[in-house]
């Protein structure tokens, strides 16, 4: 009778683990994708303030471009403070003074006046908000196996294309709908109004974030058991825990090297994207921002599809490097197609599936070797040192465009940064290390 006890608990473990994962999807990635949407839509908002901003302030377009990169140094040196310190303090009070800081500083970005105060701002606006990226995919593998965090990872991720669904229009609506109101310009409304969620968000963090499965009231006693024992096994096989260790290990860099590349594109198209548009002869602010939805809703249906076949197949790499190439060269036809709406158009929202695919998909190679304070550090080293291509594209395109008063030599650089990327994967990333 025992035996059977034994046998009948053991054919009912699937089912019980994926009802256990079911739960823990629902509890907390729906948070963890709010924060997304608010903090990715603080980040590149300025894209469209600038639409006004920029004549308002007689900032030129290097000025913005180095302003908008100004964020990503602040970034960089913070970033891997930030996730040891979440490492130790736990990820629910962390999380939740990051958001409540940056969309305090984000709002405050209303006040700006001279270069010198945006570059200020924005670099504030960096430092706030490092170890976000970094510590929420730390706090995934604290719930998900390798097997399961690529599907986890896309969730959360999904949050870029779905704020600039959101985002753009509501940005357009209110730049033309709040300009002048209270003799505020249209910008200003704009950093207040998005800004001040932020800090709402932060406090739902605070109270609804747990830090662990074992904080976890929701989850049953024996669920607690299938789901550490999983994250206790996959831990088992990663090949660096000690951040020391993660440090010296080449791969690392590596993967700083590939996402350097990633972000290149990602951040030249969400800084840009408004300009780009409004460059093809669309003028009205509200225009702009349903245009500018359009990519990132056919990128949110292909990195879906995309990442659950990567983690249907198990398989990583040409997942990853087919679309770096689409991207690539949707990027570059969309300058090559520049003074026609229509296949401008066209050509970024393919170009803009292709980098927000393979986002969330970069992430499954780092955290398939990394675990513990290994994870805390190399990650945040990833992501600060990958993040500085904010800076250097979003200053590169303004200074080309100052120098050439166009935006295609921006456009075929993007372009050639995400080929490099598709290349690095296939042949310095080994497929036994990441196909899982």
């Amino acid at each position: 009778m025992r035996t059977k006890d034994i046998t009948a608990f053991d054919d009912a473990i699937p089912d019980k683990e994926a009802l256990a994962y079911s739960k823990v999807v629902w509890r907390i990635m729906p948070l963890l994708f709010l924060c997304f949407i608010v903090a990715y839509l603080d980040r590149v908002n300025v894209g469209f303030a600038k639409l006004q901003m920029s004549a308002d302030l007689n900032f030129s377009e290097t000025v913005y471009g180095l302003g908008a990169g100004m964020f990503f140094i602040g970034y960089f040196f913070f970033e891997v403070p930030s996730n040891l310190i979440l490492y130790r303090v736990g990820a629910r009070k962390w999380i939740a003074r990051i958001m409540i800081t940056w969309g305090i500083i984000s709002a405050l970005m209303m006040f700006v006046t001279t270069p010198t105060s945006f570059y200020v701002m924005r670099f504030l606006l960096g430092v706030a908000e490092a170890g976000f990226t970094p510590g929420v995919l730390l706090y995934l593998t604290y719930w998900f196996p390798a097997h399961r965090r690529g599907r986890a990872i896309t969730m959360f991720m999904a949050g870029i294309p779905i704020s600039g669904i959101i985002g753009s229009p509501l940005s357009g609506w209110i730049l033309q709908t709040f300009n002048g109101v209270h003799g505020w310009a249209g910008w200003q409304w704009l950093f207040l109004l998005e800004g001040a969620p932020t800090v709402l968000v932060g406090l739902l963090v605070w109270n609804f974030l747990d830090n662990s499965i074992s904080e976890a009231k929701w989850l049953t006693a024996e669920e607690k058991i299938i789901l550490q024992n999983n994250i206790r096994e996959d831990v088992g096989e990663k090949t660096s825990h000690s951040f020391k260790l993660a440090l010296s290990d080449i791969r690392v860099w590596i993967l700083a090297l590939i996402y350097f590349c990633v972000l290149m594109g990602l951040y030249g198209v969400s800084f840009w994207l408004p300009t780009l548009i409004k460059a093809t002869g669309v003028e009205r602010p509200l225009d702009i921002g349903l245009l500018s939805a359009i990519p990132y809703i056919v990128s949110i249906i292909a990195m879906s599809l995309i990442n659950r076949s990567s983690d249907k197949h198990a398989e990583r790499r040409w997942h990853f490097a087919i679309p770096a190439i689409m991207g690539g060269v949707g990027l570059i036809l969309s300058a090559v197609f520049a003074q026609s709406p229509v296949y401008s158009i066209i050509a970024l929202t393919v170009g803009c599936a292709g980098i927000m695919t393979i986002t969330p998909l970069f992430w499954t190679f780092p955290t398939a070797f990394l675990g513990g304070t290994a994870a805390a550090g190399g990650i945040a080293m990833i992501n600060s040192l990958g993040n500085l291509s904010g800076f250097v594209s979003s200053y590169l395109i303004g200074f080309l465009r100052d120098l050439t008063h166009s935006t295609n030599t921006g456009m075929y650089m993007l372009g050639g940064f995400l080929f490099l990327c598709a290349v690095l994967v296939m042949t310095a990333i080994p497929a036994r290390l990441v196909n899982r």
